[in-house]
């Protein structure tokens, strides 16, 4: 479940008018922040940023699956599946899930979100997108 700062902060996003990615990505800070100091671990920057991205679908940010071909189709079907759950209010979440799932992310390096590896990230991602939107990208 999302801190209540971060909920708040999406809520303040979203009355802004901001966009929905920075809605979203207010939940992405926290799991970095987790990640950081040891809450639980991620395999690589990537894992913690789909973390936070579907904890903001589960919480009620409106940020559609990814189009087809930037992602698997079962990337797109559990995207999916948590926009769906951030519409119904039924939101009792199973415990033993909820601790395997935790348990094994805490069995994961806490590296993967240090400065070095979200540049790289953040560079891979600069990267892929085209010339003029990298350049229409705030700095």
């Amino acid at each position: 479940m999302p801190e209540q700062e971060t909920m708040e902060r999406a809520e303040r996003d979203k009355e802004q008018g901001k966009s929905l990615s920075t809605q979203a990505g207010e939940f992405v800070r926290e799991e970095m922040h987790h990640v950081r100091e040891g809450k639980h671990g991620a395999r690589s920057p990537q894992q913690a940023i789909a973390i936070g991205l579907s904890k903001a679908r589960r919480a009620g940010v409106k940020l559609g699956a990814p189009r087809r071909g930037r992602s698997s189709s079962k990337v797109r079907s559990q995207a999916k599946r948590d926009f769906a759950k951030g519409r119904s209010h039924n939101r009792k979440t199973s415990r033993t899930r909820s601790r395997a799932t935790t348990g094994a992310l805490r069995r994961e390096r806490h590296s993967s979100t240090s400065r070095s590896a979200l540049s790289r990230q953040t560079r891979g991602a600069a990267r892929r997108r085209a010339a003029a939107l990298r350049c229409m990208a705030p700095p």
